[in-house]
């Protein structure tokens, strides 16, 4: 009889083990989890050399992207008060946009001469403020990103560029540009991000990050800035030709977005290596927010790092402005009207 109690015993014992192995039980290894909606699981990549010396380095330098004045934009109201104080206005646009009329005390400078303008024109930090300007206000979003990426941390865009100033420069912008155009083909679904791939191969040649992101820097300004925007309507005819990022909250992606695009969290993606190795680096980019602004911040960014990123003009303005204004108070849309034009004056020469 104790022959078969201990028998007993053990078959029993052996059933408790066979169990809780098969129910995850033990030491057994957790499982990963089922990738959420919009993600995919894949493989950890390892970043490029020099892409992680620069990751670091903009990290050591105060993780910009990341902190909360990112993007800086400044409204006209806010820079007229400062205008008689110790603030320095650039405006970017062409020569011609300029003399027909422009911020009073306001500088022309080409865009690709902002590095050499920062470093042999001007003493950039004996000014509380710098402000660049320009027609919409993406390019001097754009160029306001690299510029504070480059430690230039007093540095800002105008919101709406000169369209907010006044309503003589908004009608050949802004106000021809909101348009209801793909009110009727925004998509409703939530897409995959791509696999994990490597970030672009920089290819400076240079040894630190400190080193990689002057390089980088001075190449960005280099090329100018046309390659780095593209159109409503490109994308929306195309978008299979383009990897479109959602630069967005998740309700306002939800509300309706541009078929195939895929959501990046604000404040969550920038700097984040597992977030950007979704980013196909040999494609080309679209980036889009409600305005433009915070797609051509980011847009930069992502072209710093190498890859071929494009902010769409105008962002949701371009192609929803109608959607925009009816739910501007439910989800703290920012649609393009008059009453963002402040008119305030302006000089010629």
């Amino acid at each position: 009889m104790k022959y078969f109690s201990s028998l007993n015993q053990t078959i029993a014992l052996t059933m408790v083990l066979f169990l809780a192995s098969c129910s995850g039980g033990g030491n057994q290894k957790k499982q990963p989890e089922a990738a959420t909606p919009g993600q995919v699981t894949a493989n950890t990549v390892k970043v490029t050399d020099e892409s992680q010396k620069l990751l670091k380095y903009l990290e050591e330098t105060g993780d910009y992207v990341n902190g909360r004045n990112f993007p800086s934009l400044i409204k006209a109201s806010a820079v007229n008060k400062e205008l008689e104080s110790n603030i320095h206005i650039i405006d970017l646009r062409d020569p011609k946009a300029f003399t027909k009329g422009h911020i009073k005390g306001a500088v022309n400078v080409e865009f690709t001469k902002i590095p050499d303008y920062f470093t042999n024109v001007i003493k950039p930090f004996g000014y509380s403020k710098i402000v660049m300007v320009c027609y919409a206000g993406q390019i001097a979003s754009y160029t306001t990103s690299l510029l504070r990426l480059m430690g230039y941390g007093n540095v800002y865009a105008l919101r709406w560029g000169m369209s907010g100033w006044n309503k003589d420069f908004a009608k050949d912008s802004w106000l021809t540009a909101v348009s209801d155009k793909y009110e009727d083909k925004l998509e409703l679904t939530e897409n995959q991000r791509a696999e994990a791939n490597d970030f672009p191969q920089l290819n400076t040649g240079k040894s630190t990050g400190e080193e990689i992101m002057a390089a980088r820097f001075k190449s960005v300004f280099a090329a100018g800035y046309a390659d780095a925007f593209t159109s409503a309507e490109k994308v929306f005819e195309q978008p299979k030709n383009f990897y479109t990022i959602n630069y967005e909250r998740k309700d306002k992606y939800d509300a309706g977005h541009i078929p195939g695009a895929v959501r990046y969290k604000p404040n969550g993606t920038l700097g984040i290596v597992s977030e950007m190795e979704s980013i196909p680096s040999g494609k080309e980019v679209a980036v889009y927010c409600g305005t433009g602004h915070n797609s051509a911040f980011v847009t930069a960014y992502l072209r710093l790092f190498g890859y071929n990123a494009k902010t769409i003009p105008y962002g949701n303005n371009a192609f929803m402005h109608k959607t925009m204004v009816e739910k501007k108070e439910k989800l703290s849309w920012l649609p393009f009207t008059e009453a963002e034009i402040d008119n305030l004056p302006y000089v010629k020469n």
